[in-house]
């Protein structure tokens, strides 16, 4: 419950914090609505690959049905929505963190070991998109697919891969900024 009340009031600081830069103000709403759209079709692309895998454990089992293309389609939209959804779990703070350091340390050096912990992943995170978009321009420009026997186009799930961490990205970009907006106002 008490990590619940700070990550709250954590979110809040964030969107107070932006709301000083009225231009990454604007951003941020339009970026969250565009998140909660994301994260509604993240969800159904989770009930697809459910069902898509369903039909395949019956049909295999029922009517000794081949199933070569179920398998890789579930991949795809279970890929698609773990990356498109990790800026939505960023927004808000439900990532998996080490909270041991945050019980010890007091509030000024949890702050500075928050910042420092935003910067190392968006450095990290900053160079996974931009691998991934190479790894999709690639795939885009070389045809390629995979070995199965359907065949589907690799751009898909590296582009899916690539915007996903884009967008987590800008996401944590948002609340560096945030922390600096916030900090330098104190």
């Amino acid at each position: 419950m008490k990590e619940a009340l700070e990550a709250s009031s954590s979110l809040a600081g964030e969107e107070q914090a932006l709301a000083r830069i009225p231009v990454l103000a604007g951003f941020a709403r339009a970026f969250a609505l565009f998140d909660r759209l994301l994260v509604i079709l993240c969800s159904l692309a989770l009930v697809a690959a459910s069902c898509i895998l369903s039909y395949s454990v019956l049909a295999r089992h029922f009517f000794q049905a081949a199933t070569y293309w179920q398998d890789e389609a579930s991949v795809f939209l279970i890929v698609g929505a773990t990356f498109l959804s990790a800026a939505h779990v960023q927004s808000r703070r439900g990532h998996v963190g080490i909270e041991a350091l945050a019980e010890l340390l007091p509030p000024a050096a949890n702050r500075i070991r928050s910042f420092a912990v935003d910067l190392a992943s968006l450095a990290f995170c900053a160079f996974f998109a931009w691998k991934s978009w190479t790894l999709f321009h690639e795939a885009w420009v070389d045809g390629q697919t995979s070995s199965s026997t359907w065949g589907p186009p690799l751009w898909v799930p590296y582009g899916l891969m690539a915007l996903g961490m884009t967008l987590l990205s800008v996401q944590i970009l948002l609340q560096v900024i945030a922390a600096l907006s916030g900090s330098a106002k104190r």
